[in-house]
């Protein structure tokens, strides 16, 4: 699966230093977290059907 250079450029406005990108509050944080809990969620609703 690939990104729309759109969609990437929506989630990166208004990032302008690394910080906004890597640091505590940044995109790629959050991102992760996004994902992680996606995943949890996926996981548990394929146990729980199961």
């Amino acid at each position: 699966m690939t990104f729309r250079p759109e969609l990437l450029d929506e989630l990166l406005k208004g990032y302008q230093n690394p910080e906004d990108l890597l640091g505590d509050g940044g995109i790629l944080k959050q991102l992760t977290a996004a994902l992680v809990q996606r995943c949890l969620n996926a996981e548990m609703k394929t146990h729980l059907e199961e």
